[in-house]
């Protein structure tokens, strides 16, 4: 059983509130989805940084082989 302290954390931002706070990875979805929920009228304010989003769906595009 993976426990929160072997998880890698995620940074999370949210431009309206202006934080940025870094969540285990098995907790990411439901602590955007309550953040948004609770501060933002269910708005997809809160998100993974871009940046990160960004590198690691490249690192999935190139372990698939679409970027050759």
């Amino acid at each position: 059983m993976t426990t929160d302290d072997d998880q890698p954390e995620i940074p999370i931002v949210c431009s309206d509130c202006g934080t940025r706070t870094k969540i285990p990875f098995s907790e990411v979805e439901d602590a955007v989805a309550r953040h948004n929920e609770q501060l933002h009228d269910g708005d997809a304010v809160a998100e993974v940084d871009p940046d990160v989003f960004d590198q690691l769906a490249d690192y999935v595009a190139e372990d698939l082989g679409l970027l050759e």
